[in-house]
């Protein structure tokens, strides 16, 4: 069994990371779900999604000063490329993670 990547190695890929900060109890976030998904699907390999529930994982949100959820964010290469909070739309999210994957 492969052993299981922690965060910091996670966003160290060449591809765009898309990282949904979200919580059980978050209404917003429960919204996002189908977004992701479309999102997931249009772009296939060339993103990857991963959902960090900020209640289970409290050094990361609080490493990267996570106040509200939902946050999303872009990673490449370890480097943040973009940040939002709140809902957005798949056609925003799509355009943000190929942006990033670009530079």
């Amino acid at each position: 069994m492969a052993r299981k990547q922690s965060f910091a190695e996670i966003i160290q890929s060449d591809k765009p990371i898309l990282v949904d900060f979200s919580a059980e109890w978050c209404g917003p976030c429960k919204f996002m779900a189908p977004i992701l998904k479309d999102v997931a699907a249009t772009l296939g390999e060339e993103a990857r999604i991963i959902k960090i529930d900020v209640d289970r994982n409290p050094e990361i949100a609080q490493q990267l000063q996570i106040n509200g959820v939902p946050t999303l964010a872009i990673f490449r290469k370890g480097i943040l490329k973009w940040r939002v909070s709140g809902v957005q739309s798949a056609h925003t999210l799509i355009y943000q993670l190929r942006e990033a994957g670009k530079n």
